[in-house]
């Protein structure tokens, strides 16, 4: 069986994030991001995208993760 990949890990590809934590989409959205089904979102990690966007991946991970919070909050989740 497959592990979860760690949603800090930075090699963390894109695709990989969103499929597997789909309430961080909203994040990208927000920030008017075209990551969200782009054909580089198997190449791109966290990193790429905030240095392409000249985001503070910092201040986007904690966005990322505060998503994720939500999301286990509502559901229950551990």
């Amino acid at each position: 069986m497959m592990r979860r990949p760690a949603l800090d890990d930075l090699d963390l590809e894109l695709n990989v994030l969103m499929n597997n934590w789909p309430e961080t989409i909203s994040v990208f959205l927000r920030h008017h991001m075209l990551c969200v089904g782009c054909t580089i979102g198997p190449f791109h990690t966290v990193i790429d995208a905030c240095r392409e966007y000249d985001l503070d991946e910092e201040a986007f991970r904690k966005e990322l993760r505060y998503a994720v919070s939500q999301r286990r909050g509502r559901s229950g989740i551990a």
